[in-house]
This record gives structure tokens, C-alpha cells and sequence, in this order.
């Protein structure tokens, strides 16, 4: 039994390089153990590489990627002849990369992703066709794109629901991901959560995608907790009544498979239908947890369950902020002025450290210029001094005891008649 369902159907999956004549290879499911790591499960009896044609997955629930499972592939199309081949794909941990994913090709296509990575070094389609349906189910793990397009031809239906999991693509393209979500094609949590979009925060260079469910999970889903008793906490529901208690049940684990597959729930339970809003657990460093809360609205025998949260027992890398940019000019001689970092850490191994550093100056073009100068490089806020005309550009560097992250800010010094042009 499942904990959480997972829309499965048959899977046209195409894998092959542009201009490959390759023969495509066919997932046939021979041993009914719906593995891709199996070779008896393809029609050539071996698992296809980069070198191979097309992958075809016609079977029911298609092939499944397994933790520690590490695949490179040519391309997927899942699901073809206006339906007639529907088809699915289900990642639950390791990695699978390819060069190009059409999630609906010219049939009904649907990718399941609880944990692992899809790593899609070219461009993500859902929905290509006027006959495809694709829709992506992102319940944990990550999918990293090079492009990412959703309904590529008129008529092309193409949805994805972003729960625990992450959708990252290169470059920014918030505006086409914000333009999607307000369409509806992009939903969190399947209505029960909102959307996080940005860009070059946590992901550098990337657009990422998250989503909050309503049951506001803190710690929040992925964060890293201090090791040692943790509190879990959420956001109760309201009842169907109004004053009548909200029941929960409680599930804790390091196994992720032991909450997915949900075989033993007793074994994992640590809070049975009590109204309650947190709930403290132990955990161990470097250990990573996953833990859901099961609501009781409206039925004393019905639970509705919740997805599943993460989040990893360690020390937290300090937060770096080297501060604002500086415009600032020489005033006919050197010019000294304040700088002013700040960190944020959780102080689990000791309290930090900091060093400023100058990694770029004009000095480096010319060595005959004067460098910056720095007062005191092992406190937050001190000064520099600068002498030239140029960029100096400062980082800010903090290390915890295990730990070390950096910021930069840049000082333009201007030439001393710079506010009048």
C-alpha cells in the first residue's frame, strides 16, 4: 500500500540522439519487477545508454528508477497515438539524465517523482502535440532543466503539481513560469499550497520553483535543524464545525521508503489522533528525516493524508551578507569610509568567524596604483581605505567551525567630478 497515490499509466518514453540512427528500444517489463536497472525488462536485454536510439515504454506502470540508480539517456516521449499508448514514468530516487523529456508526447504521458533527480540537460516539454495530455506529478525529489515549455502546440494539455519537490531551470524565466501558474497549468500541493518562484537566490543562475503546503511544516520542508530534540510544528486546519478539535497523527522516520511505502504506519507513529500542533522528536547530526502530518476533519475514521516533509539534522552554514554596493569618489586624496556585514548562524560547533578580503582593485591592472585597505578584516564593521579610481569588489567570508560562506559588495570609486556628469 501507498501512502501517497501516484497517478500511474502506460509510458511511451522515446530516448535517442538527434540524427542517431539507432534502432529505439522497446521497455517490455519481462520480469514484472517494473525496474529500468533491470536488463531483461528491454527488448535488446540491456539497459539503454546515450549511444541508443529511442527508449519506448508502452507498459503498465512503466519503469520505475530506484535509489542509488545513475542512468544517461537521449530523450523521452511519453505517450503517443492520440492516447491509444498512454504512459508514465516513476523516479523514487537516484538519478536519470536526459537530453530531452516531451511529458505528452502525441498520447497521455505522466512522470511520478518522489525523490532522486531528473536531470534534463536540453528542454522539459509537457504537453507537445495537439493530441498530447502530460502532466508531472512533483512530489519530492528535483528536476533540473536546461528549458522548460508546457503545452508546445495548440490543443496540447499540459499540468504539473509541485509538492515536496523542486523544478530548477536555467537562466531567468520567471516571467514564463508566473505566466503558466496564473494560466492554472502549475498548481502546488494539488490546491492545498502556494507557489514560491525566483530567481538567483537559492539556486544561482536558475529559476526555481517551490511550493508551501497549508500545513505551513516547520521545520520547513528541506531546512536544516540543529541536531538533537527538534519540534515539529504545523498549522492546524480548520474543523468542519467550528470549536471542534482538529485530530492528527504523526509520522517520523529516517526512512523515506518506510513512509512512502507506508507498510508498518505503527512502527513510524508518534502521535495517534491527538489535537495537538507540535510534537518534539531526537534526531542525530547528518541524518537526514522525513515526517507528515495526517489530519481528521469532518470523519473520526478518515484521515486526510498529508505529504511528506524533510529535513536534515546538521549544523547550518552561516548566512553571508557583505552588505550594499558603495559609490563613492576621492575627493582629491584617499578615501576612507565603513563597511558592514552581517551573519546569521545557529552557533551548534562555535561562534563564527569572519575575514574581509579585496579580490578585485584597480591594482591588479596596474600595480603601480595604491591597493585598498582594510582596518580591522576580522570585524563585521570596520573601515577601508581607497586611493584609485576603479572597482573594488570586497568578500566577506564567515566560517562556523565546519562551515565557510562568502559574500561580495563592490566600492566604484569615481573620478572626483563624477556627480556633475
Amino acid at each position: 500500500m501507498f501512502r501517497n497515490a501516484i497517478c500511474v499509466a502506460t509510458l511511451v518514453a522515446v530516448l535517442g540522439l538527434a540524427g542517431n540512427v539507432s534502432a529505439d528500444v522497446v521497455f517490455t517489463d519481462t520480469t514484472g519487477d517494473h525496474l529500468w536497472s533491470t536488463p531483461a525488462n528491454w527488448a535488446t536485454g540491456a539497459v539503454p545508454t546515450l549511444s541508443d536510439g529511442y527508449a519506448r515504454l508502452f507498459t503498465i506502470p512503466g519503469p520505475i528508477v530506484k535509489a542509488k540508480d545513475a542512468f544517461v539517456v537521449s530523450g523521452i516521449h511519453l505517450g503517443n497515438d492520440n492516447g491509444a499508448q498512454a504512459g508514465a514514468l516513476t523516479v523514487q530516487g537516484g538519478t536519470l539524465e536526459v537530453e530531452t523529456v516531451n511529458c505528452g508526447y502525441k498520447g497521455t504521458g505522466t512522470i511520478n517523482i518522489s525523490d532522486g533527480t531528473l536531470r534534463v540537460t536540453g528542454t522539459l516539454k509537457i504537453g507537445r502535440d495537439p493530441t498530447a495530455i502530460g502532466h508531472i506529478n512533483l512530489t519530492g525529489g528535483t528536476i533540473s532543466a536546461g528549458t522548460f515549455l508546457m503545452r508546445e502546440k495548440q490543443g496540447a494539455v499540459g499540468t504539473m503539481d509541485v509538492g515536496s519537490g523542486v523544478l530548477r531551470i536555467n537562466g531567468d524565466r520567471v516571467a514564463l513560469v508566473q505566466g503558466y501558474i496564473k494560466n492554472g497549468w502549475i498548481t502546488a500541493y494539488g490546491g492545498n499550497g502556494t507557489l514560491n518562484l525566483e530567481y538567483n537566490v537559492a539556486n544561482p543562475g536558475q529559476t526555481t520553483l517551490t511550493a508551501i503546503h497549508k500545513l505551513n511544516p516547520n521545520p520547513a520542508n528541506r531546512a536544516i535543524a540543529a541536531p538533537g530534540a527538534v519540534k515539529l510544528s504545523w498549522t492546524l486546519p480548520d474543523p468542519c464545525v467550528p470549536g471542534q478539535p482538529v485530530l492528527v497523527d504523526v509520522y517520523f522516520t529516517d526512512s523515506f521508503d518506510a513512509l512512502l511505502n507506508f507498510t508498518d504506519p505503527d512502527a513510524i507513529r508518534i502521535v495517534n489522533k491527538k489535537n495537538v500542533a507540535s510534537v518534539v522528536v531526537q534526531t542525530q547530526t547528518k541524518k537526514q528525516y522525513f515526517w507528515a502530518v495526517d489530519t481528521y476533519v469532518g470523519s473520526a475514521k478518515d484521515p486526510i493524508l498529508g505529504p511528506i516533509f524533510s529535513f536534515t539534522a546538521d549544523n547550518a552554514p552561516p548566512l553571508v551578507n557583505a552588505g550594499p554596493d558603495i559609490n563613492t569618489f576621492l575627493q582629491e586624496g584617499p578615501r576612507t569610509g565603513p563597511i558592514s556585514g552581517t551573519v546569521t548562524d545557529d552557533g551548534a560547533i562555535r561562534p563564527f568567524t569572519v575575514t574581509w578580503t579585496v579580490v578585485q582593485q584597480p591594482r591588479d591592472a596596474n600595480p603601480s596604483l595604491p591597493g585598498a585597505v582594510i582596518a580591522d578584516p576580522t570585524a563585521l564593521q570596520t573601515t577601508v581605505t581607497v586611493a584609485a579610481v576603479g572597482n573594488y569588489v570586497l568578500q566577506l567570508e564567515a566560517n562556523d567551525g565546519e562551515y565557510t560562506s562568502s559574500d561580495t559588495m563592490t566600492i566604484y570609486v569615481h573620478p572626483d567630478d563624477w556627480k556633475k556628469q
